[in-house]
């Protein structure tokens, strides 16, 4: 198997685990995730390396070239741009092996002004996004040392666009519907779990993007039923395709029959559902068990869970992601951004030797200009500034 494939697979099962504590409404990314753990794992040593090395499903010192190769991979999918960012206070020293692995020009410096830091941020999430995702929430703070955040957005434009209808939800017939025939009876398929059957529809994007619909039994959760449809992915379990499928209700919300016709006609695949946008916020701390933090997040006074990473002492503060999906007629919608923030723990850096003084000055918000002819001092235009312009799309 090609060490892509691993990671893949590896991302993938970081999905399964993620999906098994879902409750409610939401949206999340293993693939937004799974390369910073590895890009950490690589720089780990000890418990948490350990902890990072079951999280990721492969063997540590295989994760720095795993991560690369997986971001590579997203990067050649067509519909889908991705970038990694990373950001460090200037008396943080990394490592140079672990850092010549980092796309060039990923790094950045953090000013020690948490709010500055944190706008500084939130524009590169914008920018990354294309306003998608505005803001991270990535709690920094003055002793904030590190930051490594990873951004994506895909889109994808349906084969077979639906139609809008007034759709049915538990028994009211006032949302958004979407509705749409194919000539692919294989388009779904039923798999049968310990927890009870799944129906699958696969909606094929024209850049090679596909949604997989999953509908589960009505006592079945979030974490089976999306279970069911990682373990479909792998091969660990098999679907039966639609033409193998027995008439009557073959499936969870899935009939199959006959019908006479005038003319002949192929089979097909009629699929009813609902348009959908889902935002949400994720503190991956709060179940670092599942990332294998727990030891990285676990504040020890010179310790460096990190020595590969940088010889600083590192603790990680904040992990954590926010993302935006949107279901529609002609296509599909998201946008994810990651960040790791990590704190300076144990003495202050050692004092350089010199002394400067520093003063920082933020505009954001409503100020003037005035364009001077130096050797004159003569005024060539003055201004006031309310509404700049917006970062352009491609300038990324």
């Amino acid at each position: 198997m090609r060490s892509t494939d691993t990671a893949v697979r590896a991302a993938n099962r970081l999905t399964a685990r993620w999906a098994s504590g879902v409750k409610g409404g939401t949206v999340f990314s293993a693939a937004g995730v799974w390369p910073l753990l590895a890009l950490l794992a690589d720089g780990a040593a000890g418990a948490a390396r350990e902890e990072l090395e079951e999280a990721l499903g492969l063997p540590a010192d295989q994760a720095g070239a795993a991560a690369r190769e997986f971001l590579a991979v997203m990067a050649g999918i067509d519909g889908l741009s991705s970038a990694l960012g990373l950001w460090t206070a200037r008396y943080v020293e990394l490592c140079e092996e672990w850092a010549a692995g980092l796309p060039v020009g990923a790094h950045g410096v953090l000013t020690g002004d948490a709010a500055a830091d944190g706008r500084a941020l939130d524009a590169w999430a914008a920018a990354r996004t294309g306003g998608a995702i505005e803001r991270v929430r990535a709690e920094l703070v003055p002793d904030t040392s590190l930051v490594v955040a990873s951004a994506l957005v895909l889109g994808a434009d349906w084969e077979v666009p639906f139609e809008g209808h007034f759709g049915s939800w538990l028994g009211r017939h006032d949302r958004a519907g979407l509705v749409r025939q194919v000539p692919d009876l294989d388009g779904v398929a039923v798999a049968r779990t310990g927890a009870g059957a799944v129906t699958r529809v696969v909606v094929r994007g024209v850049t090679g993007i596909d949604v997989h619909l999953l509908l589960g039994t009505e006592r079945m959760g979030p974490g089976e039923v999306l279970g069911a449809g990682t373990g479909l992915l792998s091969g660990a379990l098999v679907g039966v395709p639609g033409s193998r499928l027995p008439e009557g209700e073959a499936g969870p919300g899935l009939q199959v029959f006959k019908r006479r016709t005038h003319t002949p006609e192929p089979p097909s695949l009629s699929l009813f559902t609902v348009e959908f946008t889902l935002r949400a916020e994720h503190d991956l701390l709060a179940s670092r068990d599942l990332f294998g933090l727990t030891t990285a997040a676990r504040a020890t006074p010179g310790a460096t869970p990190f020595p590969g990473v940088s010889r600083t002492p590192l603790v990680l503060d904040c992990a954590r992601q926010t993302m935006t999906a949107t279901f529609s007629a002609e296509g599909f919608r998201a946008a994810a951004v990651a960040t790791f923030a990590a704190l300076y723990q144990g003495r202050s850096p050692e004092e350089p030797p010199y002394e400067t003084t520093r003063a920082m000055a933020c505009f954001d918000r409503p100020f003037g200009f005035l364009t001077v002819h130096r050797e004159s001092a003569l005024v060539l235009a003055a201004g006031w500034v309310t509404d700049p312009a917006p970062f352009p799309e491609d300038g990324a």
